[in-house]
Order: C-alpha cells, then structure tokens, then sequence
C-alpha cells in the first residue's frame, strides 16, 4: 500500500509532519460558515442552483412567523451526515478507515497481531478496490477499535488531532483536516444563523467525528452522534459499570465498539439524544434512509431531506452509477439532490486537485 504519508515524507511517533497545504484551512472554513448569515449570502455554490434555492425557501417559510410553515426556534432542528456529506469520503475512503489502516501498517508505535494485520488487508485491498460491501461497515468498525482499544479518551483524542494533519492520499493539496465541502459548511452556518440547532448524526465513530468538527464546523461537541465504543476504567477490572467507582487516579480507557451508527441505529441515537424530529436531514447514502424516512415521515412540522451525490469526476472521486441509483431513489421519494458537480462552485477551494 502506498504509505499515506509518503508524500511529507517522515513519521515521528505520534508526530505527523505537515504537508503544503492549498485548500482552505480549518479556520478559513470556519469563518466561511460564520460569514454566510440569516441572509443566505453564499459565495461557494454555483449560480442559480436549484437545490439551494429550495433551501433558502423552505428556511424562509419555517423562520417566518407569519408563514403558516412557522416553526418555532426550539423545534428547528437540522441533522447532518458527516462522511460524504460534509467532508470527503471517497479518497480513497473514510477519513477514520484511513487513519486505521494507518495505525496497522504505517505506525512504528503499534505493533498489531497477525490477525490484525490479516484483517486490515482483506479491508485494505477493498478501499483500493472501491468495492467495499456492506457488511465490511460492521468488520472494520470492529477492527478498527480493536486496535485502538486500550488507549486513554485523552491520547486517542491527540491520535486523531494528529491523523488530521495527513495528507489526503487521493488529492493534491488536501489534508485530511481540510477535506471539508466548503458549500456544505455554508449551509451549516446559515442554518445555525436562521436559529437551528444542528446536529451531526454519523456512522464514523463518536470521539473520531468530535476532533472532526472542532474549529471547522460550527457544532457543539455536545452535539456530535457517531457510534460509540465500550469504556472503562483504569482499575475497574472485570466489574460492571454499575458496580464500579471511579477514583482520582482513573483514568477512562476505550474498549471494543458497542453500537454502528448506521440505519435504524440513527433513529434510535436521536430519538435518545435530541428528543424531537428533525425538520432538516442531510445525507448522502442508503445508510441515511432511516434518518431521511424519520425526519419527512409524521412530522408535525414542514419537514426536508437533501442527499449530496457524489458525481463529480473531475474535482472528485464521483462515481456516477452509484450517484445516478442515489438520485433516482431520492426522486422516488421526494428527496431533493445535491450535485456536487452541479451545484458546488468549488468543494475544497483553489489549489486542490485529483491526484494521478
């Protein structure tokens, strides 16, 4: 496998070297998705776009109290897929797979098993192949944590801040920090603006999509849903939760995974962690349909779902079958589509391109 960070040429522990960087930084995005205001003054979607101007529409009619749509501000909740709907996910793969076959085979602070290994290149083999199916979303969520299983909260967390900073392995110019759809992070921030709570409801893994979002995307950590892993404690050995106190010197240690984020388990996580429908839902995959049917489906209020296609071939790694069945199920349904091709008038800012 070409090493992921062949390309800045060193590794020093934990220690990422940083590469030249032409796309947009954190903090430049964030500001983008604080500059775009109630108004809607986008600068990044293409002109005349109909999927925004559906959005500014439905935002208008639910923010206006003398519209018979009104929702009150307490009630306007958006939800947000991250993978392949705010940051990419397609070069070669999820930020979070490329950060594990990291861990295996690129990382001379971990030594992995023989079945680690074995495991990580039956999934390696099918991110390069981009024919990844289905249930390898639950194998490689499984080895995944598998391999960072005994970690402290605190150095995972420094891990992923770290993993950040990697070049993206199938663009130019593009750090993993950086792969942000820069017209998707306006809408975030005009929602937020027009007084919607936002949330981000992932099959990434929670802690992994926090440090995501941190300073390039206006979510409370608070408001981050992925799947989650079992913890512990230091010392608490063999004892459940329950029967476990937690002491000074503890410190909390990640496990195996617990729940995949995915389906009908994003019906749950909200209806355990918000508490209300959405009126909003953002996505980009059938992995998304049970948040899209729960958002549209008796709702009470005026409610929208907006799925981003991944068709774009030429400032993306699209793939236009995969898009063109995800377009037609969203036109069978209602569900209002996002070319990135179409509509983005950029994605990752100037300076980023394919990589050969």
């Amino acid at each position: 496998m070409k090493s992921i960070i062949s390309s800045i040429a060193c590794l020093v522990g934990m220690s990422l070297c940083l590469s030249t960087s032409y796309g947009a930084s954190r903090d430049e995005i964030y500001k983008i998705s604080a500059n775009v205001g109630a108004d809607g003054n986008f600068k990044y979607w293409s002109e005349g776009s109909p999927a925004l101007a559906q959005l500014k529409t439905f935002v208008s009619d639910v923010t206006n109290p003398q519209s018979a749509g009104f929702v009150p501000a307490d009630e306007r909740v958006a939800v947000f897929d991250l993978d392949g709907t705010l940051v990419c996910e397609t070069a070669p793969s999820y930020f979070e797979w490329m950060m594990y076959l990291h861990r295996v085979f690129d990382d001379p602070s971990f030594t992995p098993t023989a079945k680690q290994i074995s495991d990580a290149e039956v999934i390696k083999r099918a991110v390069y192949a981009r024919n990844v199916p289905g249930d390898m979303m639950w194998t490689e969520a499984i080895a995944q944590n598998e391999v960072f299983a005994g970690l402290t909260q605190e150095q995972y967390q420094e891990y992923v801040k770290n993993f950040l900073n990697a070049p993206v392995e199938g663009m130019n110019g593009l750090q993993w920090g950086e792969a942000v759809y820069i017209p998707m992070a306006e809408v975030v921030g005009y929602l937020v603006a027009n007084g919607f709570t936002t949330y981000v409801i992932s099959g990434s893994e929670r802690q992994v999509t926090r440090e995501y979002c941190d300073g390039v995307l206006p979510f409370g950590r608070n408001h981050i849903i992925g799947s989650d892993i079992h913890t512990s404690a230091t010392t608490q050995g063999e004892k459940e939760g329950w029967d476990y106190t937690f002491k000074p010197t503890d410190d909390v240690i990640r496990g195996e995974l617990y729940v995949k984020n995915l389906k009908m388990n994003k019906v749950n996580a909200m209806v355990r962690e918000i508490g209300i429908k959405p009126i909003l839902a953002f996505g980009n995959s059938s992995g998304d349909f049970s948040m899209f049917e729960f958002t549209t489906s008796k709702n009470d209020h005026p409610s929208m779902v907006m799925c981003v296609l991944a068709d774009d071939l030429t400032r993306e790694r699209g793939n236009l079958d995969k898009a063109a069945k995800m377009k037609a199920n969203c036109q069978e349904k209602g569900w209002i589509t996002i070319s990135m091709r179409d509509d983005f008038a950029t994605i990752y800012g100037e300076g980023v391109s394919l990589a050969k």
